[in-house]
């Protein structure tokens, strides 16, 4: 892994900043009614995608998650004005428009969404990773889910194959307390999800998801494992997200004080803490990242808010008939 240095904590708080204001911005245009549909948001949960990137290697390093989805990819190296322009439904985003908030995606950054089903992408995690093997790819697949998805039963034999296999993949349940809006007590008999890795002898732990640092030692140790040929890791990143499950969420399973109190561990200000008393960036020169975060966010909106909605006939680019089928008669009537 690369050491943590002064550059990495100033490169933490800004892109940790401008995740958390860009996903503000979406909160606030949904309202308006320019984001459409699910609106699921990330904020609280930035330090796992921050100390998972500075493990990974993004020229061949892979990523796939469930529907909270709109940082990571900029993360890999997206261009955040397309991806607003996805939510926004506009030609010039991800995927022209046809994918919206839930299915965010980039080949070329091989970011590989995005998906609606829950615990969908866990299989696909482990393929992508398979597909990585069977073609002497030296690349890690980081496959992400949340807590809610760890109950699905597609996990189980995902795990069972992927160590069987010794696939180069890495499954990180981002365990944000609630799923979608029950507590991780009231689905299990047990509330150490990474002990479900025990069960296939798969090495697995538990992370200290609002410390990047702690994510970043822990997603290394597992990326080096993967890469060496070992298989897989199972972690659970323990995080919290400060709003709710989506934007209709009302909350009623937690209270105010509750949020209030893991604001405290809110992750930017940790790092902020820390350039502060390493004097590694003053007051200032905070000030100025913080100008520059929001000038990026008003652009991205104003790209977004410029950009021509999709021609109707590209929705049935997508979807064709092909005549020689096979298994289909096209004659039968």
């Amino acid at each position: 892994m690369q050491k943590v240095t002064k550059e990495t904590y100033i490169k933490w708080y800004e892109d940790m900043l401008f995740w958390r204001k860009f996903e503000d911005k979406l909160a606030a245009v949904y309202i308006q009614q320019k984001v459409r549909g699910f609106l699921h948001l990330y904020n609280g949960q930035e330090a796992v995608l921050a100390g998972a990137l500075h493990a990974m290697d993004l020229t061949k390093d892979k990523m796939i998650t469930a529907y909270r989805n709109h940082v990571q990819p900029i993360g890999m190296g997206v261009d955040p004005k397309r991806v607003m322009a996805e939510l926004f439904g506009k030609a010039t985003g991800t995927s022209q428009g046809l994918g919206g908030s839930m299915h965010i995606f980039s080949k070329e950054h091989r970011f590989y969404g995005g998906h609606g089903i829950v615990g969908g992408q866990i299989p696909l995690g482990a393929g992508i990773a398979f597909g990585d093997k069977f073609h002497g790819v030296d690349g890690v697949t980081i496959c992400c889910f949340g807590d809610g998805a760890a109950r699905q039963g597609s996990l189980h034999e995902t795990f069972n194959l992927a160590m069987l296999w010794k696939l180069p993949v890495v499954f990180v349940c981002e365990n944000n307390g609630y799923a979608m809006g029950t507590s991780v007590a009231r689905t299990a008999n047990h509330t150490d999800i990474w002990k479900l890795g025990l069960g296939y002898e798969m090495p697995c732990g538990p992370v200290d998801g609002m410390n990047p640092i702690k994510v970043a030692e822990a997603f290394d140790e597992a990326i080096q494992r993967a890469r060496r040929g070992d298989g897989p890791t199972f972690l659970e990143v323990k995080t919290y997200r400060y709003r709710g499950h989506s934007m209709s969420d009302a909350q009623h399973y937690r209270t105010k004080d509750e949020v209030k109190e893991y604001k405290k561990l809110d992750p930017i200000t940790q790092v902020k803490d820390i350039i502060l008393a390493e004097e590694y960036a003053t007051e200032d020169e905070l000030k100025v990242i913080d100008k520059r975060v929001k000038d990026l966010v008003a652009e991205c909106e104003k790209f977004a808010d410029e950009s021509p909605y999709p021609d109707k006939n590209v929705m049935y680019d997508v979807v064709y008939d092909q005549e020689d089928y096979p298994f289909i008669d096209h004659k039968i009537k």
